[in-house]
């Protein structure tokens, strides 16, 4: 694997970590908890950044960038039936706007960019143009330490912690479309409320 395209799927793990860790600290800071369709956007950017990591780990290939694809399509439907839903006059909004849009208009970009970032990573790896150029990209991608190791780790960190803070919203249940509380707050005798 050229260092140009580790660093591509560097950057697209670190960056989609780094977008969880924001949806997850505005969930806090501002007390707003996210929706159904939020939560399905979250999982969509986690998957997404797990196949930056397989490719990572296991070296370009071609169903790794299918994952992130097909990720990156679902967060897109889900993204923008959200911005669907919104945009007629007088609907109302889902929670705080950053930077003059909301977290699901953010999704919609986002979810275009990275679609747009792995077709440049499948022109310039030349991903499956030959067998053993795949065989020797997983040699090569042994060698995963350093900032890749990092944001895959931080990666690794932010799903975790994501799923956590989405288990004590929504319990095993169906999460509320506009949730009120945590479930594990409601439900768990003796919790901290």
């Amino acid at each position: 694997m050229s260092p140009l395209v580790r660093f591509g799927n560097t950057l697209g793990a670190g960056g989609l970590a780094l977008v969880l860790a924001v949806a997850f600290g505005l969930q806090f800071l501002l007390h707003e908890l996210p929706c159904p369709l939020c939560l399905l956007q979250r999982v969509a950017i986690a998957l997404c950044g797990l196949g930056f990591v397989l490719n990572l780990r296991l070296g370009a290939q071609p169903n790794h960038y299918g994952l992130v694809l097909l990720s990156a399509l679902f967060g897109l439907v889900v993204s923008g039936r959200q911005v669907l839903l919104h945009v007629v006059p007088g609907t109302g909004a889902y929670g705080s706007a950053v930077l003059g849009l909301h977290l699901y208009s953010w999704g919609v970009l986002l979810f275009l960019a990275v679609i747009a970032g792995v077709a440049v990573l499948l022109i310039v790896s030349g991903t499956g143009r030959h067998d053993h150029h795949m065989r020797s990209d997983s040699q090569a991608a042994a060698q995963f330490s350093g900032f890749s190791r990092l944001m895959t780790l931080l990666l690794v960190v932010m799903i975790f912690a994501n799923a956590v803070s989405a288990f004590a919203q929504c319990g095993p249940l169906e999460c509320p479309d506009d949730p009120k509380s945590y479930w594990i707050v409601q439900h768990l005798p003796g919790f901290m409320r």
